[in-house]
């Protein structure tokens, strides 16, 4: 009986009915005031190198976010297919986040070291060579275009205002002075000591043969490093059934 009072008053079916949705919201907020952070910490992830930011921001502005998402939902059909399922810890240097909103293609969150870099050029190039049905267009004129090196330590600098992920700033001023020699010697393969360490697990070497250091392979630096930073065979997938 009281049950048909509420339905019948719409004013007093308003009211408890927001009552309820504060209460909901309130037991999943509150609790995160109380938490220093709420990503996992994770072994090995890192900043972007500068050719791998450059590789980014070029995918970015391509629209390749627009076909390709870059986060594995934890179900068994995802995980199977592409990989682990993504963890937020991944995520925690992009700006802005990858994570898509459908897929006419792949998710490319596992991508790297999944192919070689000629598979990755011709496919970039034209994508019909290597996956026939595929409907991507080329991207060919990437590799007539040169990366900007000169001064690319100061997108690092600015990189450190725009992202913050509590941890201080994502570049140390070591990383911001050699970010030039830094992108030099991931094109090349040459002097790469420095770079190794600051961004361990860099794919360091000459994508193309060619001493120019082009988009093409700024791209290709950035899509053979996604999904290679975390050793996954420490975590345990708790897949939904």
């Amino acid at each position: 009986m009281n049950h048909q009072t509420i339905e019948k008053n719409a004013t007093l079916l308003l009211i408890l009915s927001f009552l309820v949705v504060t209460i909901g919201g309130l037991v999943q907020i509150v609790p995160l005031f109380y938490l220093q952070n709420t990503i996992e910490k994770v072994e090995g992830m890192r900043p972007y190198s500068p050719l791998e930011l450059a590789g980014r921001n070029i995918y970015i502005r391509e629209g390749c976010y627009v076909c390709h998402s870059q986060m594995i939902r934890p179900f068994r059909d995802e995980v199977e297919r592409y990989g682990h399922f993504s963890l937020a810890a991944e995520s925690e240097y992009d700006h802005p986040f990858q994570w898509g909103s459908k897929r006419t293609g792949p998710d490319l969150a596992r991508v790297g070291n999944k192919y070689s870099d000629e598979w990755h050029r011709e496919h970039l190039s034209n994508p019909r060579n290597v996956v026939p049905e595929s409907i991507m267009p080329g991207y060919a004129f990437l590799s007539g275009k040169d990366v900007q090196v000169k001064g690319f330590g100061k997108h690092l600098a600015a990189m450190n205002l725009v992202v913050n992920n509590g941890k201080g700033p994502m570049y140390s001023e070591e990383a911001i002075e050699n970010a030039e020699a830094d992108m030099m010697a991931q094109a090349t393969g040459e002097n790469t000591d420095g770079l190794m360490a600051r961004y361990p697990k860099a794919v360091a070497r000459n994508f193309d043969s060619d001493a120019r250091i082009t988009e093409m392979d700024a791209l290709i630096a950035y899509l053979q490093m996604l999904g290679t930073l975390v050793d996954f065979s420490t975590f345990k997938a708790d897949l939904a059934r």
